[in-house]
């Protein structure tokens, strides 16, 4: 049994991650900025810690307070996006990456935790040369669009910085896409509403890969990280990248809707800027080889084509 210390508890994947560690027999101290969210994670079986992020002295002080021997930041603001303004929807998740990230680490080296999981991003980071899955080793894209500049410099920041912490087992876990409960893939979220709706057109060739993972099965392999996971990068996500030219149609014919409409890429660009683009006809998606190897773990969807159904 361990104290875990869970930085963003309330989110989409705090949500799942901490009734897991509760049942793993973990000591868990949720960390949320809202008050209101307490009696939440009094029922998730976590003793509540209202803390600001972004607030060093506060984050010192509820650190301090629960001694934990893991911490796990999972800490996002991410809301609508709009593709074309990437960087301006994720200023705050950019900040949380960066100096959230910064006072976490400051705060775990002072009472010395022995592992620091932290959340990344794997779908759409990957340097867009070379095959269509990579692996923990390939770089990330070097030279991505201009309106996700800050977004890749924030998760590049967080992994030097944890890999980087000598004092601790630094640990990086780069998710796939999410879906399920509490995601943009999931009933009523804005994903399938805009696929329902026909609002999510096929740009150019459909050929960019996208690496999804189940939340449920994104929170399994965060608990195994915090059991036994060894310093580095471990990419989370399930076994079946796809081109958004299989996967787009096939989650449309589920849902019932229409056959997404195709435009190509000059049209794309008008609606979802470069960055939609590029994630449309030229991402990457990634091997999770490394995390079943080392982490003894296997999602329980392996597949988003059984997985969307499921949803």
């Amino acid at each position: 049994m361990m104290r875990v210390f869970v930085a963003g508890a309330t989110g989409a994947i705090g949500k799942q991650l901490v009734p897991r560690l509760v049942a793993a027999g973990h000591e868990v101290h949720g960390m949320t900025r809202s008050a209101s969210k307490q009696a939440m994670l009094d029922e998730l079986g976590a003793v509540a810690v209202v803390a600001d992020a972004l607030d060093p002295d506060q984050v010192a002080e509820a650190v301090g307070r629960a001694r934990p021997d893991v911490i796990v930041h999972e800490l996002t603001a991410i809301g609508a996006v709009d593709m074309r303004h990437m960087d301006r929807d994720f200023a705050l998740t950019n900040r949380l990456r960066t100096e959230g990230t910064d006072y976490l680490l400051s705060a775990g080296q002072a009472v010395g935790v022995r592992r620091f999981v932290a959340q990344s991003f794997g779908a759409f980071s990957y340097a867009r040369t070379g095959g269509p899955v990579k692996s923990e080793e390939d770089p990330l894209d070097p030279a991505p669009a201009r309106e996700m500049r800050e977004n890749l410099a924030a998760i590049r920041h967080l992994e030097e910085a944890v890999l980087g912490a000598r004092w601790t087992e630094g640990i990086v876990l780069r998710y796939g896409g999410f879906y399920g409960p509490g995601t943009s893939i999931a009933p009523g979220g804005e994903t399938f509403e805009m696929i329902r709706r026909r609002n999510f057109p096929l740009v150019g060739d459909g050929g960019g890969v996208w690496s999804f993972i189940h939340i449920a099965d994104a929170a399994e392999a965060t608990v195994a990280a915090v059991a036994h996971g060894s310093r580095g990068v471990y990419n989370v996500v399930d076994d079946d990248p796809a081109p958004v030219a299989e996967w787009l149609p096939a989650l449309a014919a589920e849902l019932g809707a229409k056959k997404p409409m195709r435009v190509p890429r000059f049209i794309g660009r008008l609606f979802a800027g470069e960055v939609g683009v590029v994630m449309m006809t030229d991402a990457r998606g990634a091997s999770n080889a490394k995390a079943k190897r080392e982490l003894g773990w296997r999602p329980a969807h392996p597949s988003w084509r059984q997985g969307f159904a499921a949803a």
